[in-house]
């Protein structure tokens, strides 16, 4: 189940997901290994900061 409020500048779990091109196990790996840390939520419905996100698509930056 999604959140029902996520604040603007912000991705739930699955968009975030979605977004990296991975699974929701691949996120949480992403997570323990200390390479996106939730912005925010709850323990079972986390949300991620956007620039954080798109910044793990860009290469170099």
């Amino acid at each position: 189940m999604e959140p029902l409020y996520v604040p603007a500048g912000h991705m739930t779990a699955r968009q975030t997901a979605t977004t990296l091109g991975i699974t929701l196990t691949g996120l949480r790996t992403l997570v323990h290994r200390g390479k996106l840390t939730p912005a925010g939520g709850s323990p079972r419905q986390r949300y991620y900061d956007t620039g954080a996100v798109l910044a793990l698509l860009t290469p170099g930056a």
